[in-house]
């Protein structure tokens, strides 16, 4: 019998990093994947690359990686942010991207478990983070997904 996977995903913008840190603690996060192209921005904030690795262990003895196969590419990303593009076709894309890259096959199961899905947005609804956690649902099954 498979295991249940318990995968989380979260968005910094509109959070204190009091809220976040404590959103991540009280779930149980072991590990945040950072699925960002770009995560050192002076907009990251308290989530700017190596300063957040650091939070992390400090504040929640969380572990931090950064998987830019997770990440849209930048000409998708501008696109959609920076041509108010439409949503349909930026998920499309993404979707096609993520497929193409088979990210089922480097991101193992062992990994998933107890990890958060970190980028920006506030809510799932259109981030590519909510996206990639469908798509490793499908392929890999025995995921259970919880947008914090």
């Amino acid at each position: 019998m498979n295991k249940t996977i318990n995968l989380f995903t979260i968005g910094f913008t509109k959070k204190s990093a009091q809220q976040f840190f404590e959103l991540l603690i009280n779930a149980g996060v072991r590990r945040v994947i950072d699925t960002r192209l770009n995560n050192k921005s002076q907009l990251a904030g308290f989530t700017k690359n190596k300063d957040f690795e650091y939070f992390l262990q400090q504040i929640g003895n969380i572990d931090y990686i950064h998987r830019l196969e997770l990440a849209p590419t930048k000409d998708i990303l501008n696109t959609y942010k920076k041509n108010n593009g439409d949503w349909e076709t930026y998920e499309n894309q993404f979707l096609e991207l993520i497929t193409e890259r088979e990210i089922e096959k480097t991101v193992s199961p062992d990994l998933l478990d107890g990890s958060c899905l970190l980028c920006s947005e506030p809510t799932p609804h259109n981030c590519h983070r909510r996206l990639v956690a469908e798509y490793l649902s499908q392929k890999l099954g025995t995921i259970k997904i919880v947008h914090l």
